[in-house]
């Protein structure tokens, strides 16, 4: 009866152990820099010292005009329900507001919470998605706002240059971005189509300036 009892306990250890990697929550982290010559170093430091195991953060590198990110993809096969996305601030999970925007509603819809660590965590909860639905509110205010000040420009421009034409092909370059600082700015943080798309201007056009 002794040898049967140990036996018994052994097998409940062994299930419950069995169970716990089962439904293991794992805390995932993600850094991202937009040109090759950038360091991750900080970002993976960060990352580390909010608990994210090195074995589980992944990397991409990757500039403006390549949108191929193989660490997030791998990323979001591994995720599972219950665990735990850490990234440093919330432009590291995507390029612009409206596409982290769209990874976290995915990511909510799978029951993963999402820490970012300048903002805090976003979950599945209704604080969560109240928080989500207040990024979206500031991504819309943040291209109304360029796109507005555009039309300002334009009507300036209208008035106070005689030369001034609709859809004028001057040549665009860095050297000049001073002359369509709206258009630049909102460059910096969405891509070239996109960016095209919200100004009425041409892919080629975006590349240039």
């Amino acid at each position: 009866m002794k040898v049967d009892y140990i036996s018994f306990n052994l097998l409940i250890c062994s299930y419950k152990i069995s169970f716990r990697r089962r439904n293991f929550q794992t805390i995932h982290g993600y850094a991202r820099v937009s040109t090759l010559g950038q360091s991750l170093d900080n970002q993976i430091q960060n990352l580390r010292d909010n608990d994210v195991l090195k074995e589980n953060i992944y990397t991409d590198k990757y500039t403006g005009t390549s949108t191929s990110r193989v660490g997030f993809q791998k990323l979001l096969d591994t995720l599972k329900s219950g665990d735990t996305l850490v990234v440093t601030k919330l432009d590291r999970l995507a390029r612009n507001t409206r596409e982290a925007l769209n990874v976290l509603n995915e990511l909510q819809d799978k029951n993963i919470k999402i820490n970012i660590l300048n903002l805090g965590i976003i979950d599945n909860s209704s604080i969560g998605k109240f928080t989500t639905t207040v990024l979206l509110a500031v991504a819309e205010m943040e291209r109304d706002m360029i796109v507005n000040r555009t039309q300002e420009g334009k009507k300036y421009a209208k008035k106070h240059n005689p030369n001034y034409r609709e859809g004028h092909r001057t040549r665009l370059t860095g050297k000049n971005k001073d002359k369509y600082p709206a258009i630049y700015e909102y460059k910096q943080s969405h891509t070239s189509n996109e960016t095209a798309k919200a100004f009425a201007i041409t892919f080629k056009r975006v590349k240039k300036i």
